[in-house]
């Protein structure tokens, strides 16, 4: 099945009809987010079903992320759950590259994006491995393993590393928003 797509110029015109789902990490969220969003992490979203299911019963659920990639497969997910939703073309990026303002929230420090996490831990790997490799050669294994999972990341489309990082405390949502997102959603009033 194949996930509905919109551009930013047309969500900009109809934003206020959307209930926004940022799927991206709660720092990557921090750092700038399409106005009314709500962060739901994507490795989170199973637990957001019921509670996306009334917002779509409201109306149009449009999804969110960096460059459009997790906020696709969230759709996917979504729709395996009969739950329709849209996905925003070009995410954040291509959203703050037409113009449009991002929201950032107030007195939480901004977060890297996952793009920037990866590249670099894999860069600082690459290195260390490198340095170690001056007194222990089989250490240059390491960026080569690391080169390898880059290439196998570029090849697929998928990214182990960023699955990785996904999983630390910075880039984990607290229990207490990841609620608060979902009693939003589900008290928001219908469009």
């Amino acid at each position: 099945m194949t996930t509905p797509v919109t551009d930013p110029v047309q969500v900009a015109a109809r934003l206020p009809r959307y209930t926004v789902v940022d799927v991206r990490t709660p720092g990557e969220y921090a750092a700038g987010h399409v106005p009314g969003a709500h962060n739901i992490p994507l490795d989170h979203l199973h637990t957001a079903l019921p509670a996306l299911k009334a917002a779509a019963a409201r109306g149009d659920l449009l999804v969110v992320c960096a460059s459009g990639q997790r906020s696709a497969s969230a759709c996917a997910e979504l729709a395996a759950a009969d739950i329709p939703a849209t996905s925003l073309a070009g995410g954040t990026t291509a959203w703050a590259e037409e113009g449009h303002p991002l929201d950032r929230p107030r007195g939480r420090a901004a977060g890297w994006a996952m793009e920037r996490q990866v590249r670099f831990a894999a860069g600082s790997l690459v290195l260390l491995g490198l340095a170690l490799g001056r007194r222990a050669p089989r250490a240059r294994l390491l960026s080569a393993a690391i080169g390898s999972g880059l290439v196998f990341s570029a090849v697929t489309d998928t990214c182990g590393m960023a699955a990785v990082l996904a999983k630390l405390p910075h880039n984990r949502p607290r229990r207490e928003d990841l609620d608060a997102t979902l009693d939003a959603l589900n008290a928001d009033e219908p469009r």
